[in-house]
C-alpha cells in the first residue's frame, strides 16, 4: 500500500505541474489578439486613430477663428457599447481622453459621474473648508462641444472560422447650438480560426 502511494505520488507532481499557469508579464502597448475580441490594443488605436482625425477637421479652425485663437473646450460624453461582446467603453473613452490632453489643441472638463463628485466636494466645503480655501460654486468651465459615440459589432461565423467586424462612431456637437460639427467611424475586422 505504501509503495503504490510512493508511486502515485511522483505522477500526481507531474499532472499538477503539467496542468500549471505561467503567466508572464508584457508592455502594455505590445499588440497581443489572444482570442479575436475587442482588446486594449483595438481601444487605444482606435482612439488615437480618431483623436488625430477628429482634431484635424474643420470645426477646430472655424473655432479658433471664431474665438480669437482660444481653444475649444470639449467634454467626452457616454460612448455606448451596442457590441456583441462585453466592452468596458470606459477604457476606450479614458484613451481618447488621453490622446486629446497630449495634443494640447483641446481643453477637456469632466463630465458623468466624477462631474457630479466634483461638485459634490464644492458642497462639502461650503461648510466644512476654510473661506480663503474653500471652491465657490458658479466657477465650472463650460464645455463647448461634446463627443459621444457608439462601439457595434457584426459576426459572421461557420464551423471553427468567424470574422468579428467592429465600427466605433463618434459625433462631435456644439452644445450650444446643437449642431453635429464632425462625424467619423473607424472600422476593424478580426479572422478568427479555431
Amino acid at each position: 500500500m505504501k509503495r503504490s502511494l510512493l508511486l502515485l505520488l511522483p505522477l500526481t507532481i507531474l499532472l499538477i505541474s503539467a496542468c500549471s499557469r505561467k503567466v508572464t508579464r508584457i508592455d502594455p502597448g505590445e499588440q497581443v489578439d489572444i482570442s479575436g475580441r475587442w482588446n486594449n490594443t483595438d481601444s487605444r488605436l482606435v482612439a488615437e486613430d480618431m483623436t488625430k482625425t477628429i482634431l484635424g477637421a474643420n470645426w477646430l479652425t472655424d473655432h479658433m477663428a471664431a474665438k480669437s485663437g482660444q481653444r475649444p473646450v470639449v467634454i467626452v460624453g457616454f460612448v455606448t457599447n451596442k457590441s456583441h461582446e462585453h466592452i468596458e467603453a470606459e477604457t476606450f473613452v479614458k484613451d481618447v481622453e488621453t490622446s486629446f490632453l497630449t495634443s494640447q489643441k483641446v481643453r477637456l472638463v469632466q463630465g458623468g459621474k466624477k462631474r457630479e463628485e466634483l461638485r459634490g466636494e464644492k458642497a462639502d466645503q461650503q461648510t466644512n473648508a476654510s473661506a480663503s480655501s474653500m471652491k465657490k460654486f458658479g466657477l465650472e468651465q463650460g464645455a463647448d462641444y461634446i463627443l459621444q459615440g457608439s462601439i457595434n459589432s457584426i459576426v459572421d461565423s461557420h464551423k471553427r472560422k468567424k470574422v468579428v467586424y467592429y465600427q466605433v462612431n463618434l459625433e462631435l456637437t456644439n452644445i450650444e447650438t446643437n449642431e453635429v460639427v464632425w462625424i467619423g467611424e473607424k472600422k476593424i475586422a478580426k479572422y478568427v480560426k479555431n
